[in-house]
């Protein structure tokens, strides 16, 4: 019963030295890629341009169909901050003007208000946007 696994040991020890190890392998050659051409990025959806009508008069003789209000604004956070401006506001306006489709802003007022809850001081732009058909 001893000698057993003194013959059982022999074996697996004669076993493991039977395996051949494997030879390591050459790195294979680098092969150099000629480089993909880059796809140009799609440009940004810029705003339509939009005209601002600061007379209701000028609108006169021309067919154009309201698309509703639109504001636009600019705030001063605190005392410290720039101070809002009014040509920000505007532009502002007509970007979102732009978004729903007009060509036109008949301008409403424009105004500096204080005590806006979040800001020191608020410029605000309000128009009516106008798809305005231009002859």
């Amino acid at each position: 019963m001893r000698a057993l696994p003194l013959c059982l040991s022999a074996l697996l020890l004669a076993g493991c030295s039977m395996t051949k190890h494997p030879q390591p392998t050459p790195p294979a050659p680098v092969v150099k890629e000629e480089p993909k051409p880059v796809k140009a990025k799609p440009a940004p959806v810029r705003p339509a341009p939009v005209k601002l009508y600061k007379d209701a008069e000028a609108l006169v003789g021309s067919p154009f169909r309201d698309l509703g209000e639109v504001s636009g604004e600019s705030c001063q956070g605190d005392q410290n901050d720039a101070p809002p401006s009014l040509a920000a506001a505007r532009k502002r306006m007509l970007t979102r003007a732009s978004y729903m489709k007009a060509n036109a802003v008949l301008l409403h007022q424009c105004q500096i208000i204080s005590g806006v809850p979040g800001c020191f001081q608020q410029a605000i732009c309000q128009g009516s946007a106008l798809n305005v058909t231009f002859k």
